[in-house]
């Protein structure tokens, strides 16, 4: 293609709305620009990115026997109704009637489409496994967008589906997509984590997450770099860092002492000289409509994914105001385990074998000391915390450390949730009626886009990976006016497309300089410049994410360029 007919709108100012790099960036480079908040146009740039990504998501696909189909984006109430979810979605989920009345929905998801489909056709354990995949846009409320395509209203995301008889069926699906994920995300040449994480509304026993770190992300990742250990902070385990004063020795009596008009754990630091490490924290919360008290480590805060394993509840929220002084006599900010009855305590397990702790008295102003869990109260013991900075790995204690990153992928086992709320059933081989397995599998599409650029990315701009940059080698001309010159990039260009490198020629009366930035703003692995050492018989071949440059010959500088070639 020749960049003088295409329209790629650079900006060589930073756009003020733009927070992040890979907003910011994509903006600069003429790949996006903004319809309404989470709304965005796909300019040409990010079109050929985007689709690259998809061909390699398509191929690696294919390569585990998956099928594409294409559901529509609008779907009908009574499948989410069925499945309890048309509820469970909230405002999140973008719904409308249509002109008789009928309830409808713009799709976040599909796992209640592919499991109605599958309802309809699946008669028999010889027709599984069966995973069925698409590429479609999807569509989400969201009530805060930002951070460019990170978090938006409308994007496109690739979700398959596996249909399996059996668990051990599910398990061979599951592996299948990690591996397949694996390719992926490696041929577009990110790095990124596996990542244990939690299922959340989708439900199921098993999930996986595939992460990118990024300043830019909003999830948080547990990681220990010695052992591989990773884990989604919602859902990490850890060994605490131990207390940062040892506890005081002796059987002593709790004891009450008046903390006038200190309420939290740094007040009582403050007051009682002792460490946050030395005090109980106290939660009430409400978890299917019955009052909960959770006792943490002063220091440490509760993880919900860990409040809503260890309850088992469906809804649970944090007691109001009203409750605590229905239930305990004081407010929050007095409360403690010591007395309590009249509701289970559950205790995480970084306060066992310590004594001697300082918790509330349940009395206003009033806090105790010398309280010692399993003797003073009798708590059920759960992993209830959230890993924190200075934790260690379980097994080996390796350090941990704590890293933000940007979500790209996420498969689910789902298990029977879906094909029981929807009634799939296959005859097994004894010809009774058996439901299906079912796994889900998720990629965020302009995510990947996204990752990448903040990976990549300069002062001078983007620098995509060959496989998803938008063209392979940009050859540029200093002056196309000149026969030699103009002659060679033609040359050069033909050859590059023969060897499909994807190549950009540009032909733009421009001065050498703006042509430079304007190739390394939009993220092109390699520049071949052509210029005054064509006298010589040589072009110049640049490495955009190095720097490098290097004179070539100009009959080999397009088989610098060919994989298996150097």
């Amino acid at each position: 293609m020749l960049w003088s007919q295409l329209f790629i709108p650079t900006l060589r100012e930073t756009p003020a709305e733009a927070e992040v790099v890979s907003h910011q960036l994509l903006l600069r480079a003429g790949y996006v620009r903004q319809l309404s908040a989470g709304i965005y146009n796909y300019l040409f740039l990010a079109q050929r990115s985007l689709q690259k990504i998809q061909r390699i998501i398509r191929e690696e696909m294919e390569a585990i026997g998956a099928q594409e189909v294409l559901l529509p984006a609008l779907q009908p109430a009574e499948l989410w109704k069925e499945s309890g979810r048309w509820d469970v979605m909230g405002d999140n989920m973008f719904r409308l009637r249509d002109r008789n009345g009928r309830d409808l929905c713009l799709g976040m998801t599909h796992e209640e489409n592919m499991t109605a489909l599958a309802r309809g056709e699946l008669r028999s354990y010889k027709q599984l496994p069966q995973i069925w995949y698409q590429i479609q846009t999807k569509f989400r409320d969201e009530p805060r967008p930002k951070s460019g395509l990170l978090r938006v209203r409308q994007f496109i995301m690739k979700d398959s589906y596996s249909f399996d008889l059996n668990p051990a069926g599910l398990d061979q699906s599951f592996d299948k997509h990690h591996a397949a994920y694996n390719k992926i995300f490696t041929r577009c040449g990110l790095e990124f984590l596996s990542v244990d994480a939690h299922s959340g509304a989708m439900g199921g026993s098993q999930s996986t997450e595939f992460m990118v770190a990024s300043n830019a992300g909003e999830d948080f990742v547990a990681v220990c770099k010695a052992t591989g250990y990773a884990a989604n902070l919602e859902k990490a385990i850890s060994r605490p860092k131990p207390p940062a004063i040892p506890d005081p020795v002796g059987d002593f009596t709790p004891e009450p002492f008046h903390t006038p008009n200190q309420k939290t754990i740094a007040d009582i630091a403050r007051f009682t000289g002792l460490p946050e490490t030395s005090q109980m924290k106290s939660l009430v919360m409400v978890a299917d409509a019955k009052p909960v008290l959770v006792m943490l480590r002063g220091d440490h805060q509760m993880s919900e994914t860990k409040f809503q394993s260890a309850t088992g509840a469906t809804d649970f929220r944090p007691a109001f105001p009203h409750e605590i002084q229905e239930w305990f006599g004081a407010a929050a900010g007095s409360l403690g385990p010591v007395g309590v009855t009249n509701m289970p305590i559950l205790a995480d397990t970084a306060l066992e074998g310590r004594k001697n702790m300082i918790s509330g008295a349940n009395r206003d102003d009033y806090h105790l000391k010398n309280v010692t869990p399993g003797k003073d109260f009798t708590p059920q013991w759960h992993d209830l915390r959230q890993v924190a900075e200075g934790d260690t790995e379980v097994e080996t204690g390796q350090p941990l450390e704590i890293v933000k990153t940007v979500e790209i992928g996420h498969i689910f086992k789902l298990g029977y949730k879906y094909s029981n709320a929807l009634g799939l059933k296959v005859l097994d081989e004894t010809g009774k009626e058996t439901p299906v397995i079912m796994g889900s599998y998720g990629i965020g599409v302009e995510r990947i886009l996204c990752a990448a650029i903040e990976l990549y990315n300069d002062a001078n701009g983007i620098s995509l990976p060959p496989a998803i940059a938008p063209f392979g080698v940009v050859i540029t001309p200093v002056n196309p006016a000149d026969p030699a010159q103009r002659e060679a990039a033609q040359t050069l260009y033909n050859e590059a497309i023969a060897a499909g490198l994807d190549p950009l020629l540009d032909d733009r009366d421009e001065r050498p300089g703006v042509k430079f930035k304007d190739a390394d703003l939009i993220g092109i692995p390699y520049r071949i410049t052509i210029g005054k050492k064509l006298a010589e018989g040589q072009v110049e071949l640049t490495t955009r994410r190095t720097r490098e440059t290097i004179a070539v010959s100009l009959p080999e500088a397009i088989q610098k360029l060919v994989p298996g070639t150097n």
